[in-house]
C-alpha cells in the first residue's frame, strides 16, 4: 500500500513538472505558436512525465526492499563494526576537507571524492576487523581485578554437530546443569541441512533427528538459545570455524567429537565432551560391593553370562551362562576401565554361598 501511494505521489509531481517545464521551454524556443497547441502539448508532456515518474519511483522502491532486506540478513557484528568503520572514514574526512578546499588546482569535487573513497575505506576495514572487535567487546565485559585471578565466566556454549545428532544434550539441558547461552552457529544448521537432505537413509535420519533435537531445545526447554548468523568464508572446515567461533566469543564448544576435543585443547579453546560426563557420572563399583542384575545373554568364554547396569556398562558374571533370563545377586570381583568404557567382573552370590 506504501509502494503503491509513493508511486502516485511522484507521478502527479512529475507531472507537475512536466506540465511547468513544457511550457517554459516550448515558449522560449517558440516553437508553438498557437495557445491550443500550447495547452495539447503541454498536457503530453504532464502525462509523459506522470507515468516515468511512476515507473521510476516503481524501480526504486524495488531497489530499496532489496537492499533492506540484504541489510536484514547481515549479522549485528558485521553491521555494528562496518559502520563503525564508515564513521571514523567519514570523520578523518571532515578533517582534511579544509586542506583539500585549498587545492584550486583540484576542482571542487575532489573533498567530495576523498570523502567517499575513506568512508568506503572505513566500512570495509572496519568490516574485515569484525572478529577482533567482537573479541574486545566480550573481553571488556570481564575488567577488573578479578580478571587477573580468575578466568572470566563463558556465558557462550557452542554445540557441534555431532553433539546436536546425538541428542543427549536436550536431557542435560533439561536437568539445567548447563548454565548460560547455547549457541548455534548457523554453519552448522546449514551441515545438518545437508545430512538431512542426504541419500543415504542413516545419514538422512541422523540429519532429521538433529534438527528435531534443536527444535526440542528452542521450544520446549527454558534455555537461552542464539543462533549466529556469522560465518568465516576462509575457513572450510566445520571444526576450524568453531574452534575460531569459540575465540571470538571467548566461550565453550560442547561435542562427543574426540579429534574436535583435541583440537580445542591444542587451540587453548575451553571445551565440555557429553561422553566425559556421562563417564563421571557412572556409579561407582568396587570389588567385593554386592549388587543385583539380569543375566541377558552368554559370554565370549565358557559358561560366561554378561548382564548390564541401567548406565549400560557390562557386567561379566562367571558362571552366569545358566542364569540367562534371571535376575540374580552378584558380588563384584575385579573393575577394569578400558578406552572403550568400564567392565565389571562378577560371579553370582548364590555359588559364593555353595562353596
Amino acid at each position: 500500500m506504501m509502494r503503491k501511494w509513493v508511486q502516485f505521489i511522484l507521478a502527479i509531481m512529475g507531472g507537475s513538472l512536466g506540465y511547468g517545464w513544457s511550457d517554459t521551454i516550448f515558449r522560449t524556443t517558440g516553437f508553438i505558436s498557437e495557445a491550443g497547441n500550447g495547452i495539447w502539448m503541454n498536457s503530453l508532456c504532464a502525462v509523459v512525465m506522470f507515468f516515468v515518474s511512476g515507473w521510476v519511483a516503481g524501480q526504486g522502491m524495488k531497489l530499496l526492499i532489496k537492499g533492506e532486506k540484504n541489510v536484514v540478513d547481515i549479522p549485528v557484528s558485521d553491521l555494528l563494526s562496518g559502520t563503525l568503520g564508515l564513521v571514523i572514514g567519514l570523520l578523518i574526512s571532515v578533517m582534511v576537507f579544509p586542506v583539500l578546499e585549498q587545492a584550486k588546482w583540484a576542482g571542487p569535487f575532489l573533498p567530495f571524492i576523498v570523502s567517499a573513497v575513506l568512508a568506503v575505506m572505513g566500512f570495509r576495514i572496519g568490516y574485515s576487523k569484525r572478529e577482533e572487535l567482537v573479541q574486545m567487546m566480550v573481553r571488556s565485559r570481564s575488567t577488573g581485578p578479578e580478571k587477573q585471578t580468575h578466568r572470566p565466566y563463558e556465558e557462550h556454549k557452542i554445540l557441534d554437530t555431532s553433539v546436536i545428532i546425538d541428542g543427549r544434550i536436550a536431557d542435560i539441558c533439561k536437568t539445567g546443569f548447563i548454565e548460560g547461552t547455547l549457541v548455534i552457529p548457523e554453519f552448522v544448521l546449514e551441515e545438518l541441512q545437508h545430512i538431512a537432505d542426504s541419500s543415504d537413509l542413516l545419514k538422512r535420519n541422523r540429519g532429521r533427528r538433529g534438527l528435531d533435537i534443536l527444535n526440542k531445545i528452542q521450544k520446549e526447554l527454558e534455555v537461552k538459545v542464539l543462533i549466529y548468523e556469522g560465518d568465516f568464508e576462509e575457513i572450510s572446515e566445520v571444526d576450524s570455524k568453531l574452534v575460531r567461533l569459540a575465540k571470538v566469543l571467548q566461550g565453550k564448544v560442547i561435542t562427543n567429537d574426540f579429534n574436535l576435543n583435541k583440537v580445542c585443547e591444542l587451540q587453548g579453546v575451553s571445551v565440555l565432551n557429553i561422553n566425559d560426563l556421562a563417564n563421571a557420572v557412572k556409579p561407582v563399583v568396587l570389588p567385593g560391593e554386592e549388587i543385583i542384575v539380569q543375566v541377558i545373554k552368554d559370554g565370549k568364554e565358557h559358561g560366561q553370562g554378561v548382564a548390564y547396569l541401567d548406565d549400560g556398562t557390562m557386567i561379566v558374571v562367571e558362571g552366569g551362562r545358566e542364569f540367562i533370563g534371571m535376575t540374580l545377586e552378584v558380588m563384584v570381583t575385579s573393575v577394569l576401565q578400558t578406552s572403550a568404557g568400564r567392565m565389571i567382573f562378577a560371579k553370582p552370590k548364590l555359588l559364593e554361598k555353595a562353596q
